[in-house]
């Protein structure tokens, strides 16, 4: 039976409202919802009677076009699908759409070959196969690269219609960045495919440029009664002609970009260039030397990360510094892998020596981001760079980076009961060749926090001040120093005396352990942690090499009095 437009469309719009299970249907709804799709599709008004949504209705549930739509009534009144995830898209083709699509296929053949139509050649194929295993039931014989759980495709039709009517459309968006959902008008001019995810192009508005959107970050699409905002100087094949991918910049001129690739590589770059203007201009023994004249972007940086080990940039040199820098950060990403039993093995050492290390807590790029946003807040708010109390009560921005996967795991494995009291940023810089004698930090009683006027970053003792601690203090307190800089002994490393946390010193008693032991030196890189207990002997020397020493030092405790008090250093955090 044959079936015009307006009734598909028609089919399609029942479909859509009956899949819809957070809404009740009844058949005035189903008719406003058709005539406001055949609008849609035809920019006029289409009468639409009762009797042909129940024509409708009786059609879909029928085999006559293969659909056995499972369409009841119920309270007598509203339309469902018995089944919640039938859908009539969801049904096999009729046999005799198959027949038609044979005839399209052997039509569509016959125009093979011919330069015009060289573009349909693998939809010719996709066709023939599926035409094949639908008359057959048999396995496909061409498997063709698809996702069937890509988000967005839904609205690849829809958004076909709006561009080919030239209609503005109102779409609600979430990019990957973004923390919440906008809704805006957007004009579109373009649906684009690249490496099996779809993009639609166009403008939001005219005195803003071309940018392209994600079909799988689209949350809603309906049409726009603002004016369609044509832009006559976008043409497609310019636009893409000098990038790969969808990421274009139209004011950024194309570079020469030289690529060696390995012999064991070469073929397939060869084979399937990265852009039409790659050319060979060197070959050797070990491999291919390649060169295209493309703009620096996104995808470019991805398809060159995609062979690994198997390329290398050779110009220009701010390309290859970026993927040396990704590179170095993969690897990164491998290196700060920490296992259950370094993590057990590191508690046990500050639980007996006083101290700990663990290298690799945070990759180079944590730290880069560390160190971009402090240097940012003191030259913004002309901070005091060292020494720098409260500092995340300052830049609560910094938790995000600081409190990751492996910072939680390292605290959980020492103490559960652990809870943040101090906070400081220290920066030593390449001029200052300050040094700190050996000592111990004795953390003060504070039995009670009282506000008081004056005072920012002492709390007011109530009771006796400086009162000694109790003995078992070192148990369930511990800090922690974050280096965003490599330490070295000759950069001025933090000496410790291993064991030296189990009670209080006097002078005397100092002198003699630090003059009559051998310290450890603890020496990190950047991204590295210390632990350390509160009673542990420790200094630094003067630095011999004028290197920046930048450590974000943080207290935690887990001692709480019998009337709820704790024990608290001089910051709640």
């Amino acid at each position: 039976m044959a079936v015009n437009k307006n009734a598909l469309i028609r089919y399609k719009t029942i479909d859509k409202c009956l899949q819809n299970h957070f809404r009740q249907w009844t058949l005035n709804d189903l008719i406003e919802a058709v005539s406001d799709a055949l609008y849609e599709y035809e920019a006029k008004d289409v009468d639409v009677s009762k009797r042909t949504v129940q024509l409708d209705l009786q059609m879909m549930r029928s085999d006559k076009l293969g659909y056995n739509a499972p369409i009841e009534v119920y309270d007598r009144k509203y339309y469902r699908y018995a089944d919640e995830d039938y859908s009539i898209t969801n049904s096999p083709i009729s046999n005799q759409d198959l027949s038609k699509l044979s005839e399209a296929v052997s039509f569509l053949k016959q125009f093979q070959g011919f330069s015009h139509f060289s573009e349909l050649g693998s939809m010719v194929q996709k066709l023939e196969d599926h035409v094949y295993t639908q008359k057959t039931h048999e396995k496909s014989l061409i498997d063709f690269e698809k996702n069937d759980n890509l988000k967005g495709l839904v609205f690849l039709d829809q958004l076909y219609q709006f561009i080919l009517k030239k209609q503005a459309i109102e779409m609600t968006y979430k990019s990957f960045k973004a923390r919440q959902e906008s809704t805006f008008v957007f004009h579109p001019y373009l649906l684009k495919e690249f490496r099996n995810r779809w993009f639609v192009i166009g403008k939001r508005k005219s005195n803003e440029g071309i940018m392209n959107l994600a079909l799988d970050r689209i949350i809603a699409v309906k049409k726009s009664d603002k004016p369609f905002i044509a832009d006559n100087d976008f043409d497609s094949e310019a636009y893409y002609k000098n990038a790969i991918g969808v990421s274009v910049s139209p004011s950024l001129k194309p570079e020469t970009v030289v690529l060696y690739v390995h012999h064991k590589q070469a073929p397939y770059i060869l084979t399937k260039p990265f852009h039409h203007t790659q050319k060979e201009i060197a070959r050797d023994n070990y491999g291919v030397t390649i060169a295209l004249e493309v703009q620096l972007n996104f995808e470019l940086e991805k398809e060159i990360l995609g062979l690994g080990e198997g390329i290398k940039v050779v110009a220009p040199e701010r390309l290859k510094r970026a993927i040396k820098e990704r590179l170095y950060d993969a690897v990164d990403v491998y290196e700060t892998e920490i296992n259950d039993k370094n993590l057990r093995t590191i508690s046990k050492r500050l639980e007996y020596k006083g101290f700990g290390i663990l290298n690799h807590v945070y990759t180079k790029r944590d730290i880069r981001k560390l160190k971009a946003k402090l240097e940012a807040y003191i030259k913004h708010h002309n901070e005091q760079a060292f020494g720098m109390r409260e500092v995340l009560l300052k830049m609560p921005e910094l938790k995000d980076i600081l409190f990751n996967k492996n910072f939680k795991k390292l605290i959980k494995t020492i103490n559960k009961e652990a809870f943040l009291t101090k906070a400081i940023y220290f920066d030593k810089s390449p001029q200052d060749n300050w040094y700190v004698s050996w000592h111990q930090d004795v953390p003060i009683n504070v039995l009670e926090k009282i506000e008081t006027k004056g005072f920012t970053s002492w709390t007011n003792k109530k009771g006796v001040i400086g009162v000694r601690p109790p003995e078992d203090i070192s148990k369930n307190t511990f800090a922690m120093r974050i280096h965003l800089d490599d330490t070295t002994v000759k950069n001025g490393a933090l000496k410790v005396i291993p064991g030296s946390h189990q009670k209080r010193l006097t002078d005397e008693e100092i002198k003699l352990i630090t003059t009559n032991s051998i310290p450890f030196v603890s020496e990190l890189g950047a991204g590295g942690v210390q632990l350390l207990k509160p009673l542990l002997l420790h200094a630094s020397s003067a630095s011999k090499v004028q290197r920046r020493r930048r450590v974000l030092h943080l207290e935690f405790s887990s001692i709480e009095l019998p009337n709820g008090l704790q024990y608290a250093e001089r910051e709640d955090l």
